[in-house]
């Protein structure tokens, strides 16, 4: 990958890649698994949601446009936000990009923008293939723009690690980091203005805050990251879809009428 920009060709990328593109004009970016033959893995919102971000990512269902090349295309379990597209309707006309893993702190730190690298290692495509295909039956929880989104997905499949407590803070999400980590860095800096009148210092110095502020959240030095396999993650974070929700209710009430 280059310093600058992770951007690459179609015939760059392997399986078990996690790669994603951009929306809404560099907006925010978009993250998958890329599985091999032209498809695609990724996690989307199942419902509309009034967010400008998750509305936005409604776009990337494949139903409302059935796709002419793939059947499979949008391929999906019922009440499940894991999807299975082809690499053209995933990158909707946009460029394509392959997610670092592995990185130095150093370059790390000069990526700016969140959501395109981290320090963690990655398991073998092997694995990051099997997990990414298990979740495409067996779905990945409910979408959360900041504590459990398409890059939140993607990082699991690569990495298996899962945040102990997403109650507190983010999930494992770059982008959803920098966009935290962006506004805190100025706060932080905010009373430095009175000591340090030059606005090139405050610039730089809030620059920095807002980089290790990133760094801090980045799941390969966070110490509230455990390894979790993939058919005991929605035991481990009591995954339930509505319908068993429902069931569940349901015979609750009729055992209590019963007795």
């Amino acid at each position: 990958m280059g310093l600058l920009t992770n951007k690459v060709d179609r015939n760059e990328i392997k399986p078990g890649d996690h790669i994603y593109t951009y929306r809404a004009i560099f907006t925010y970016s978009h993250h998958g698994i890329f599985v091999g033959g032209s498809k695609v893995v990724h996690f989307r919102p199942e419902r509309n949601l009034k967010s400008m971000a998750e509305t936005s990512s409604n776009l990337d269902d494949p139903t409302s446009n059935p796709c002419p090349t793939f059947p499979d295309c949008g391929f999906r379990q019922p009440n499940s936000g894991v999807v299975l597209s082809c690499l053209d309707c995933f990158l909707r006309n946009g460029s394509l990009y392959c997610f670092d893993y592995g990185v130095s702190p150093s370059v790390f730190l000069t990526r700016i923008r969140g959501g395109t690298c981290t320090t963690a290692l990655s398991d073998p495509p092997v694995t990051v293939i099997h997990r990414a295909m298990y979740l495409l039956q067996n779905g990945f929880g409910n979408y959360d723009v900041f504590r459990n989104n398409c890059e939140d997905f993607a990082l699991y499949c690569r990495t298996g690690l899962l945040i102990v407590d997403t109650e507190q803070g983010v999930g494992r999400s770059g982008q959803a980091s920098s966009v935290i980590g962006a506004p805190l860095a100025a706060m932080l800096s905010s009373p430095l203005k009175l000591l340090m009148p030059s606005p090139v210092g405050v610039a730089t110095v809030t620059a920095g805050m807002y980089c290790m502020s990133r760094y801090a959240t980045d799941i390969g030095v966070r110490s509230d990251v455990v390894k979790v396999g993939v058919e005991d993650l929605a035991v481990n974070l009591g995954w339930t879809c509505p319908d068993e929700e429902v069931a569940e209710d349901d015979e609750t009430s009729y055992d209590q009428t019963t007795r």
